[in-house]
């Protein structure tokens, strides 16, 4: 009998060691999850035993009421395109790893009423109900219920103030041609004190800073940046906060409304600009033009995704073809947006061009320092022959004064352009503009930066004009203008030391 109780004693003792060294483990795995990691696990982390990976499964996908914990079980029927693939299984576990972390951050809890928005097969929204999350729904122009119904990011089938949490991942705002409208719906979605978390593949300051002012209803609470996967290798998570009528009201009305200050970051963009060319140039007609190679264009440094329009201000546009359609509409890169046109011409002879246009509106004044009626030089008359050559090219200067111009002038209506500015566009909107006005920008400029208009403007490509040489008669200067190359770039050097990315153009 005692070989036999020997033998029992080994093995219990052998047995009893196992189970406390695998308890071992299982401790060391348990502390390593909750303080180092916050309870996420990463994907393709195999020794992970608090994962939610071992409720998914490509064949038979079953949510559970309480997450997959306690409670009645219950099939959830997803896309038929995602329920057999990898990818989904992939998406999930990032998902739950990501919503784990809002939830230690005390931005999401198991109570919340959540919204994914733009989730094509719901694989955010299932990933919220295997960590507790059970009242979450998602929205899809096509719907995959029950996880997903349709809606679009922009146009919510939901009640004001239904939701404590909504989430906008995979892409769907930087998707988005309608980015302000979609904000505007998560706003009125959303409750008061609520949670709007996206995640963005942005990254630079430009894009970011257009992403917080796009939210009036919420402020700015977290950012950070994550590990993403596949296409994606990592994403931009910024984390908005919705605030109550009474705080938004008066963080709006402390806004001055004929000032403005240019932030740090657009300061920052003039600094990468092209360099400006501080030595008078001998032949102004090359060297202008060929700088504009040169030229970093904003749209090339920065996103300009999450903007509430786009448009471009042409002043002093000449005829359709001119400046609109063989340089803007064929070179500026416009990252796929669709731009709004404002043409501003005082020749009458170009109006016509502009009746049949789409996009395009015409203002067919001279935009000038205040609203009064002016005297625009013609420089050539309908018989020319090149008529079209010198056209467009006029100075402006009010009735009263006319001293300087030479030859045929005719009456136009001038208007303030620095008040239809501020009436017109907004910091919310991209705004680039052109400017060639044959000398009255020394005018105008001074008048943009002294109502702050010129804070609305996002690029300006600007032709200064002064008594350059001329291309006809070397050593003989322009007797046209006044100015001298060193005053233009005093104007130049004003624009981009307040913060204004203003490029020289020809």
């Amino acid at each position: 009998m005692e070989p036999s109780t020997g033998k029992r004693g080994f093995l219990r003792n052998f047995v009893v060691r196992f189970l406390l060294f695998s308890l071992l483990i299982v401790g060391v795995r348990f502390a390593y999850v909750i303080t180092i990691r916050g309870e996420s696990c990463g994907i393709g982390d195999e020794f992970c035993f608090f994962s939610s990976s071992s409720f998914i499964d490509a064949n038979n996908l079953v949510t559970a009421a309480g997450g997959g914990r306690a409670g009645v079980s219950s099939s959830v029927t997803l896309h038929p395109a995602a329920a057999t693939t990898p990818e989904f299984q992939k998406r999930v576990m990032f998902y739950i790893t990501v919503f784990q972390d809002l939830i230690v951050d005390g931005f999401l809890s198991t109570k919340s009423k959540a919204l994914c928005v733009e989730t094509p097969v719901g694989d955010d929204v299932y990933a919220l109900k295997e960590i507790g999350v059970d009242d979450a729904v998602g929205i899809y122009k096509i719907p995959a219920k029950p996880l997903v119904v349709k809606g679009l990011g922009f146009r919510q089938p939901f009640e004001d103030n239904t939701f404590d949490f909504v989430f906008s991942g995979g892409g769907g705002l930087d998707r988005s041609d309608r980015a302000a409208e979609f904000a505007a719906e998560v706003g009125r979605t959303l409750k008061p004190e609520g949670y709007f978390v996206v995640h963005t593949a942005s990254k630079d300051t430009y894009s970011f800073n257009s992403f917080i002012g796009l939210f009036n209803c919420c402020k700015f609470v977290h950012s950070r940046h994550i590990a993403g996967f596949d296409s994606v290798p990592e994403v931009h998570e910024i984390v908005m906060k919705k605030e109550n009528d009474i705080k938004i009201k008066k963080r709006t009305d402390q806004i001055p409304s004929n000032k403005c200050f240019v932030p740090g970051y657009k300061q920052d963009l003039v600094q990468k600009a092209e360099p400006l060319i501080m030595k008078e140039p001998l032949k102004p007609w090359i060297t202008l033009k060929k700088n504009i190679e040169n030229v970093k264009y904003l749209p090339s440094m920065v996103d300009i995704n999450f903007k509430q329009r786009y448009i471009y201000v042409d002043v002093g546009s000449r005829s359709y073809g001119s400046s609109i359609v063989s340089w803007f509409k064929k070179q500026y890169p416009k990252q796929n947006k669709t731009f709004d046109i404002y043409a501003v011409e005082a020749d009458t002879h170009f109006h016509d061009q502009y009746k049949s246009k789409k996009g395009v509106t015409l203002l067919p004044y001279a935009a000038w320092v205040r609203n009064e009626t002016l005297v625009f030089e013609i420089n050539q008359t309908p018989g020319d022959e090149n008529v079209e050559q010198g056209r467009g090219m006029g100075r402006i200067q009010p009735v009263k004064s006319g001293g300087g111009i030479v030859g045929s002038v005719d009456e136009i209506q001038g208007f303030d352009f620095a008040e239809w500015l501020k009436n017109t566009v907004s910091e919310k909107d991209f705004v680039v503009m052109k400017m060639d006005i044959e000398g009255t920008e020394f005018d105008l400029i001074p008048r943009l930066i002294e109502t702050g208009a010129i804070c609305l403007v996002d690029e300006v490509f600007l032709e200064c004009h002064y008594n350059r040489w001329q291309k006809c008669c070397p050593g003989v200067r322009s007797p046209k203008y006044q100015k001298t190359y060193g005053q233009c770039l005093d104007l130049f050097k004003s624009l981009r030391q307040r913060g204004v990315l203003v490029h020289q153009w020809w």
